[in-house]
């Protein structure tokens, strides 16, 4: 049983964190008398086109029904990326044509069930990525309006098919990549250890894994006392 003054450091440490890292919620759910699980999750946050965020309501993170699971991954911004955290965009305007990059079209690199290609991968294509693409049958390079593709030149941001990029891995002419917009349903096609290496967010992201470690490290020492 925890003792009152274990569970007034608890909360204290929940007040703490909670300032402490604004992508991370920590809370306490009582499971019996006296005791206390604590879970660490992701705050979900929702981004509009001015950068705003707002969080979403923390139970949904908890919610196993699928029909909302896909319906946050196709708003783009309940979903997770790669490192476990909140789904960033990846590119809402690509080359000022107005057009947001991901299978919705909205910016994020989101999925769902009408997407199987799984479009994921937040890149950064070159002009030999693009020339590559184009000789394995996937031209990037033209325009097709009628699906709102303003076609790609060297230094735009897109969300590629997570299995185009591991193509792309295996001859050598992977693009770099952003980690934090990178949905998490890439790792059933590639490993993080991997796509770390081409990441162009490489520091920030591990300022966040190492942000989340510490936090977890203090959570099992807190359980450990219990």
């Amino acid at each position: 049983m925890m003792s009152s003054g274990a569970l007034l450091l608890l909360l204290y440490l929940v007040v703490v964190v909670n300032s402490f890292s604004p992508r991370s919620i920590v809370f306490a759910r009582r499971r019996a008398p006296g005791h206390y699980a604590v879970l660490l999750v992701d705050s979900l946050t929702i981004s509009n086109s001015r950068g705003q965020r707002a969080s979403n309501h923390i139970l949904s993170a908890l919610d196993d029904d699928e029909d909302e699971e896909a319906s946050n991954d196709i708003l783009g911004s309940s979903s997770c990326n790669v490192l476990g955290t909140p789904l960033t965009p990846c590119c809402a305007n690509v080359r000022n044509t107005g057009v947001g990059t991901g299978f919705y079209r909205n910016g994020y690199c989101s999925t769902g069930e009408q997407d199987l290609g799984r479009h994921t991968v937040c890149v950064q294509v070159t002009d030999e990525f693009l020339a590559f693409s184009a000789s394995v049958g996937n031209d990037l390079s033209t325009p097709i309006p009628e699906f709102m593709f303003p076609g790609l030149k060297s230094g735009d941001i897109w969300c590629l098919c997570a299995q185009r990029w591991a193509q792309a891995y295996n001859n050598g002419m992977a693009p770099k990549l952003f980690l934090q917009a990178t949905h998490e349903k890439t790792l059933s096609h590639v490993p993080i250890e991997i796509l770390k290496q081409y990441a162009i967010d490489v520091d920030e992201s591990e300022a966040i894994e190492s942000r989340l470690n510490k936090q977890r490290t203090m959570l099992d020492k807190l359980m450990d006392a219990e």
